[in-house]
């Protein structure tokens, strides 16, 4: 899946009425089965650019097009069910559903898309995670390496063809960085996921094939 941004704008409006531009991105583009990484320091707008990338926020203006589809041209239920059905996301705080198990949470993941649910394949992909062992267990029962793990699962449940990751490694311990960073890589490459990772961490940017540093792309942070 390739993707294009052209002239992204998108600002907040402050509780004192005045205007905050967060974003401004003439041009972004990721080919297909690309793996990149965003960098930047906290603040720089690079949550807000995934979601409007997902189709989770609207931006202000421009064309955020998604293999040949401007999903800002689209209504918000098609919206959703775009992203439900081509668009993987991995959160920063993983997300899961604590009263669910790890199967139950992938197979959630896919009950969103138009697809029928897989029980097999939520099997299959948790089995690629090393989570074979722990289908039944609750996100309270897993370590948050394994709740990272599960949420990777469910975020390419449904066969994405991009795969966005906000900080992934965040709320895991460095002993694990690099075991997500290499399980998100891996299972892109295998499934032929395009990959777009955002940290605030230049060593992890660093490990992917591209790294592209925010402010470079935002020029809402050449001007601040």
């Amino acid at each position: 899946m390739s993707l294009e941004l052209v002239n992204v704008k998108k600002s907040y409006r402050e509780p004192n009425g005045d205007e905050l531009p967060v974003l401004n991105i003439p041009k972004f583009s990721l080919q297909a089965e690309e793996q990149a990484s965003l960098v930047g320091s906290s603040g720089g707008g690079k949550t807000t650019l995934l979601n409007i990338i997902a189709g989770i926020t609207a931006p202000d203006s421009g064309s955020v097009i998604v293999s040949g589809t401007d999903i800002t041209k689209l209504p918000e239920a098609a919206r959703d069910r775009f992203r439900a059905e081509r668009i993987g996301f991995v959160f920063q705080t993983f997300n899961l559903l604590p009263a669910f198990s790890a199967l139950e949470n992938v197979l959630l993941g896919m009950s969103f898309s138009r697809g029928k649910v897989d029980r097999a394949h939520a099997r299959e992909l948790l089995g690629e995670m090393g989570l074979s062992k722990r289908l039944s267990h609750l996100p309270g029962q897993l370590s948050v390496g394994e709740q990272q793990r599960v949420a990777i699962a469910r975020a390419i449940a449904n066969r994405p063809q991009l795969l966005l990751a906000d900080e992934p490694t965040a709320s895991v311990d460095p002993t694990n960085k690099q075991t997500v960073l290499d399980l998100i890589s891996k299972v892109c490459a295998d499934h032929k996921i395009s990959l777009l990772v955002v940290t605030h961490d230049p060593e992890i940017a660093g490990r992917f094939p591209r790294t592209v540093p925010i402010a470079e792309i935002n020029t809402v942070m050449q001007t601040a």
